[in-house]
């Protein structure tokens, strides 16, 4: 009898671990759930806003090998200059836009990609990353590193693929990209007023004979047996006959470049920043460059501190005392020793581009 009762009594007890066990089995269930839900949210938001990850619409093999060159922003390029984006020396940790602003913009869905409203079409070796770092100081501006190359050589991608390299932007904010090789690449003018023919164009120009030879020492970095640059300037150097299918001297006929542009934009929606005030004088040129783009002057002198050693300005922000961040030592390399005879021919040549490029553009750049 005693047996009996304690069996009967025992039971209820088991029932309610039973449940009790079920229950606590389905609350921890749900608080794994709910943390790996909240842990990995966040992240992929993150990751992707920072470009470490590209967006699942970029899971194709023909933009793995683009992305891979943005894992920094900024710039430090040997295999093509300025292509990948990096290159500024103490850059990690500097962006140019609010990260709290732009991390809740991401959070609340505000942000979108845009096609670019404003391109840096040229030139190569004029001053062109330069001036991208120094706008994307400006917190209404936005602009990818590296070289999109879009409308020279991956045009038959489309523009969503276009699109999709670009930053996710706010209300108000200014998408931008630069690509030197557009401005001298006759395909480019026609193919960017299909895009918009609102698209504000940027180009840095610099004196053609400095610029050449300083293409000409970027590629003798990479190729130390290329011939000199004085035979490579001339197809005959006794009846002085320089050589005009040589980049490095063609892309310094400016206003033979500037024709093709002027067939499909106005001269009101191009902007020409000198390359040496960009050097001598960044604040006056930025501002010029706010102007242009209808941006409030918000990059002044305050951030920039000249380093006579590297010969350029580097960038520092106002309102700190840490190190200004400088070009790196792919920049401002030194040229080699040039016939003094073959430059002043080189400067005869470039005399009657430069003259109608002055008249075209109405700007006397001082270059003769």
């Amino acid at each position: 009898m005693e047996y009996s009762l304690h069996c009967h009594s025992a039971q209820p007890v088991k029932n309610k671990l039973f449940v009790f066990c079920i229950m606590l089995s389905l609350w921890v269930y749900m608080l794994y759930c709910c943390v790996g839900y909240c842990s990995t949210t966040p992240t992929f938001m993150m990751e992707e806003r920072s470009g470490r990850n590209p967006p699942r619409a970029l899971q194709k093999q023909d933009l793995e090998m683009f992305l891979k060159s943005q894992s920094r922003d900024l710039l430090n390029n040997e295999s093509d200059a300025d292509s990948k984006g990096d290159g500024w020396e103490e850059n990690k940790g500097y962006v140019a836009y609010d990260e709290d602003s732009g991390v809740a913009g991401a959070l609340n869905g505000s942000e979108t990609k845009k096609l670019p409203q404003a391109i840096i079409i040229g030139v190569k070796k004029g001053g062109t990353r330069a001036l991208l770092e120094f706008l994307r100081l400006h917190p209404d501006i936005r602009a990818v590193g590296a070289e999109p190359h879009f409308f020279d050589r991956n045009y038959e991608k489309g523009l969503e693929w276009y699109r999709e390299l670009m930053p996710k932007t706010q209300e108000g904010q200014l998408t931008m990209e630069k690509t030197p090789s557009y401005f001298v690449t006759k395909e480019v003018p026609g193919r960017i007023h299909a895009m918009s023919k609102d698209t504000k164009l940027i180009v840095v120009v610099r004196d053609p004979v400095t610029r050449a030879i300083s293409d000409y020492t970027q590629t003798r970095s990479k190729k130390p047996d290329i011939p000199s640059f004085e035979s490579l300037t001339f197809k005959n150097i006794t009846a002085n006959l320089i050589d005009t299918s040589w980049s490095a001297v063609q892309i310094g006929m400016y206003a033979r470049h500037l024709e093709q542009w002027l067939q499909f934009f106005p001269m009101s929606q191009l902007l020409f920043v000198s390359g040496e005030r960009l050097i001598s004088d960044p604040a006056g040129e930025m501002a010029r460059v706010q102007h242009f783009l209808g941006l409030r002057r918000e990059v002044t002198h305050k951030h920039f501190h000249f380093n006579p050693a590297k010969g350029f300005p580097c960038l520092k922000r106002p309102e700190s005392n840490s190190k200004p961040h400088c070009l790196g030592k792919t920049k401002g390399r030194t040229h080699p020793n040039i016939d003094p005879d073959v430059i002043q021919r080189l400067r005869e040549f470039y005399k009657p581009f430069n003259k109608k490029f002055y008249h075209m553009t109405g700007h006397d750049f001082g270059w003769d």
